[in-house]
């Protein structure tokens, strides 16, 4: 729990920092609301017209593609369950995973070839499909590997790392923090992508950190922070996601928000995060005038239903998926 010293002082809140708990809990009801089948998902203008990821990380489609299909589907050998999910996610798009599947069968580092790999993702961009999803900026690599494209660079790096015995230095982690340190030694993986990469590998049984252990702000959460906070009273940005997700009930009440949590869990650090990044979307349209760091004042996606539903399942150690399964049921 973070506490105020004598050499800080309350954060001081701009009107955006009750929007953020607003934003979560109408964006929260739009997650059940879908899932119950209701006629009408929102009354909310703004989160009716453009796209904002769920309040909580893993409930997001690509999350629950990666939980499901990826981590808990093949090979649990350390080597192979860390490939499937470093390859997913340098992507981080599902059709160019099912496309590797289609064509591969059980993908495994146990048979990696790169030339295989290279030729696939080449007929792919032959074709103008794009290999990658447009949720993170990728460095090429280039200057490390050699390779004028870059999906050429990124297998190789995944090679690397597992050719560095990763799997043996991720199950020698003692902490979230540790793995992060541990991912953003390797080239190209910066700050956000090895946390983000640490809480993918953290949804798998080869580590079992709290998501309440560790935080490292994007730039997007930076973004909405600033937004939030017209002082932050001498914290980091960092202490300041631990510091509202430790007040969230408190917060919740006092706006009179009857927020719904994920089965009885918490909103956790990666969440608030998150959370943090989407209200600064969301304030582009609520708060013109508040601006943050980027500058940016519209919102570039537009909100577009997938055919598809998902069938919501969490990591079997979160003990969500039996309450899942009876509420879904009732």
């Amino acid at each position: 729990m973070i506490e105020l010293s004598v050499k800080k002082t309350k954060p001081k809140e701009s009107e955006v920092y009750k929007t953020y708990w607003e934003f979560a809990g109408k964006r929260q009801e739009v997650f059940f609301n879908r899932i119950n089948n209701e006629d009408e998902w929102t009354n909310d203008d703004i989160i009716a017209k453009y796209k904002f990821t769920n309040v909580y990380r893993a409930s997001d489609r690509v999350s629950q593609y990666l939980i499901k299909n990826v981590i808990y589907n093949g090979s649990h050998t350390p080597s192979n369950l860390l490939f499937r999910i470093l390859l997913f996610k340098t992507f981080n798009k599902i059709e160019t995973w099912q496309y590797l599947e289609s064509r591969l069968g059980q993908i495994s580092f146990d048979d990696f070839d790169f030339k295989v790999y290279d030729d696939l993702l080449n007929y792919l961009k032959s074709q103008n499909v794009s290999i990658y999803s447009g949720a993170y900026i990728m460095t090429s690599g280039k200057s490390t590997f050699g390779y004028n494209k870059k999906h050429q660079n990124h297998l190789r790096l995944i090679e690397f790392m597992l050719k560095d015995n990763l799997d043996e230095r991720v199950a020698d982690c003692k902490s979230l923090e540790e793995l992060f340190l541990l991912l953003k030694q390797y080239p190209t993986i910066g700050n956000f992508l090895a946390y983000q990469y640490a809480i993918d590998i953290n949804y798998s049984e080869l580590t079992d950190f709290s998501e309440m252990d560790y935080v490292y702000p994007g730039p997007g959460a930076k973004d909405g922070i600033k937004k939030c906070f017209v002082d932050t009273g001498g914290f980091s940005e960092t202490d300041i996601i631990k510091y509202i997700t430790d007040r969230q009930e408190f917060e919740f009440q006092k706006f009179n928000i009857n927020f719904k949590t994920l089965w009885g869990r918490s909103l956790q650090l990666i969440d608030c995060q998150n959370l943090f990044c989407e209200v600064d979307k969301y304030a582009r349209v609520a708060h013109p005038d508040i601006s943050g760091i980027s500058g940016r004042t519209r919102i570039k996606q537009i909100f577009s239903p997938k055919a598809s539903e998902i069938d919501y399942w969490y990591p079997p150690q979160w003990g969500l998926n039996d309450k899942v399964k009876v509420s879904l049921n009732e």
